[in-house]
């Protein structure tokens, strides 16, 4: 038997329904890990599903499911904040838990996604590893995607903007919950392995951030140039590139199924 896909419904503390795919490798899992996919996206985004595929094809489980609002999530994105990201991921990640009856070992997050990891890895105890891609180095970058509309949304208090050809409504809410975080906190409590992925030519979040993160990150910490890829891995080549480099890296953090 091959690779297969598994519905996962997840439920947040406020009741919001969200919507999960568990991608199961062919035989017993070497590991478990959980993706939390870029701004806007979904977990039916192209890289991440091309991710959860080629992870499974090294022998991890893996989930990807959509934050509140995008894909076949319930709820409205207009009502996310930095708060409701944090509990849908914590969510996401209990459900995951449960389903499989193991903990998950690596909590991966791509573009703002890796923010998101970075931020809530260090209050889950079970979490061997983080890894991040083209992630930024303040939540708040996120922002510059829309700040155009940003007085906007802060004056009418929503405004729908453009996100990579994606129409979303952007909230107040989310707008000064995400300008009001760093993760300086969160890098300090990581206590786990860290690696991370970045472009150097990455146009949409600069590779600098890739350096800040890591110099505030503790050891033990593994940067990574991927020299060939853009910010939103639209290359299927990228994506198996990563998830060897991912699955190497983590190869004595994972814990076989039983």
């Amino acid at each position: 038997m091959g690779i297969s896909n598994r519905t996962l419904e997840i439920f947040t503390p406020r009741g919001i329904r969200l919507s999960g795919t568990v991608v199961h490798p062919a035989g017993t899992p070497v590991g478990q890990a959980c993706i939390a996919h870029c701004f806007a996206c979904s977990k039916d985004f192209p890289a991440t599903v091309r991710l959860a595929r080629a992870l499974a094809q090294e022998g991890v489980i893996t989930l990807r499911f959509d934050f509140m609002g995008l894909g076949e999530a319930e709820g409205r994105f207009a009502d996310s904040s930095f708060q409701t990201y944090c509990e849908d991921l914590e969510a996401a990640l209990d459900a995951f838990d449960e389903l499989t009856g193991h903990p998950t070992d690596l909590l991966i997050g791509h573009s703002f996604g890796g923010a998101m990891a970075l931020a809530l890895a260090g209050l889950r105890d079970e979490l061997r590893g983080v890894v991040t891609i083209a992630a930024p180095a303040e939540p708040g970058h996120v922002t510059r995607l829309f700040e155009a509309q940003a007085h906007g949304i802060r004056e009418t208090g929503s405004a729908e903007v453009d996100i990579g050809g994606r129409r979303i409504t952007i909230g107040r809410d989310f707008l000064e919950s995400v300008e009001n975080q760093d993760l300086d906190s969160a890098l300090e409590r990581l206590g786990r392995p860290l690696l991370i992925l970045h472009a150097p030519k990455d146009t949409v979040v600069g590779v600098d951030h890739a350096r800040r993160i890591f110099s505030r990150a503790r050891h033990p910490k593994s940067f990574v140039a991927l020299h060939q890829a853009d910010h939103l891995l639209t290359r299927p080549e990228q994506t198996a590139y990563v998830a060897r480099l991912i699955h190497a890296w983590a190869y004595d953090l994972l814990r076989p199924h039983q």
